[in-house]
């Protein structure tokens, strides 16, 4: 009776195949704008990830995301340091300075201030170059969206100069920096360099970020430091959730992709579920005929259970291969690049596919039990 079941899901080609595309465009649909979504939240946190250095972050009281800088004092540092079980900590400044090129090009760029001595939290993903020549004089780093965007259709080169306030530097390197919730280009260069390109304030120092001993977790130092400094400390991993949840309570990008989502979910649960629904009304005279010659009430629902299992595998794994296909060419598109798709969104939405087919298999199946055999030949 498989057999059957699947002759009787093949027999109109067209049929077949629009309720496969129906699967597929709503698992694609999903799956995309969720992945996006994520990924786009995920970028709120990119440059507080990208410190693989640091394990726990210092800042200004009230401090609520990455972007939102209260300058410290330089005794804030020495504070910090003298907290019991702090291996390490180094200061970094961020700014906000416009760079120019010779070629009259400009924008306004993120620049992170690295301590001079260690140089935590210089990018380690390079593309050209290495992160140890901002030792140099008058040098710093810039990733790859930064660099296409001020020099336009000029190929990936080192030794380029930026005016940064009236100082110009070098291009050492370029990067592949995990991109930021922002398009600015971001710029690395040592502290005592990044202070000039913004211009002198009375205090300068933006975040102190510090490491653990081995025998002290990264949960008890910012609490120590908190209790001790009076300041705000928080995990990586904390201040990364922490300006997620920034911009998700105060932007509208949540109610954007939200109602996509919705709409998402709606054509999931319309077109895929009264398709499949449709195809079973249609076929009622073969199941009335099958039952007209014995077959029984369970063979019928294992034929239904295997049409609706059969265009679930198919419908989803092509709609995932779409899916997965978009985002492994994101990459080439600089705005879009270290975007993926979260296997989360892949299982999660894959289920919901397998609940909007199954509820309308069961309302399909009800009907094929309590039809009648004599109705067939009316």
């Amino acid at each position: 009776m498989i057999f059957v079941a699947f002759r009787m899901l093949i027999g109109d080609r067209a049929k077949y195949i629009g309720l496969l595309f129906a699967v597929a465009f709503s698992t694609f649909l999903l799956q995309n704008q969720s992945s996006i979504f994520s990924n786009l939240m995920k970028r709120a946190g990119n440059q507080i990830r990208d410190v693989t250095d640091a394990d726990v972050w210092v800042m200004a009281p009230k401090t609520d995301y990455f972007d939102q800088t209260k300058p410290l004092q330089e005794t804030d540092l020495l504070k910090v340091r003298g907290v019991p079980g702090v291996d390490f900590a180094v200061r970094i400044f961020k700014g906000l300075p416009i760079a120019n090129t010779r070629s009259g090009h400009f924008a306004a760029c993120s620049v992170l201030g690295l301590d001079d001595t260690t140089l935590v939290g210089a990018p380690r993903n390079m593309i050209q170059g290495d992160w140890r020549d901002l030792w140099k004089p008058n040098s710093v780093i810039i990733d790859k969206a930064g660099y296409l965007l001020l020099f336009p259709g000029e190929e990936l080169r080192l030794g380029r100069e930026l005016e940064l306030n009236d100082k110009l530097v070098r291009v050492v390197g370029i990067s592949d920096a995990l991109p930021a919730f922002t398009t600015f280009p971001l710029i690395h260069a040592r502290y005592s360099e990044a202070l000039t390109f913004q211009g002198r304030q009375r205090q300068q120092l933006s975040f102190v970020v510090a490491r653990p001993r081995s025998d002290v977790t990264p949960e008890e130092l910012a609490n120590r430091i908190e209790r001790e400094t009076g300041l705000k400390a928080m995990t990586t991993s904390r201040f990364q959730w922490a300006s997620v949840s920034y911009y998700l309570k105060n932007t509208g990008i949540p109610v954007n992709f939200g109602i996509t989502v919705v709409v998402s979910i709606i054509v999931g649960l319309v077109v895929t579920g009264q398709t499949f629904y449709l195809f079973i009304l249609e076929n009622l005279k073969q199941f009335g005929a099958l039952k007209a010659i014995g077959v029984t009430n369970g063979v019928m629902l294992m034929m239904v259970l295997f049409q609706s299992l059969l265009v679930w595998f198919i419908g989803v794994g092509f709609g995932t291969a779409l899916s997965a296909t978009f985002f492994n060419i994101s990459p080439f598109v600089i705005q879009l690049r270290h975007f993926i798709l979260f296997w989360e969104s892949a299982v999660g939405v894959a289920a919901f596919m397998l609940l909007v087919i199954g509820l309308a298999s069961s309302a399909g199946l009800i009907r094929v039990i309590r039809l009648q055999p004599a109705e067939v030949f009316r």
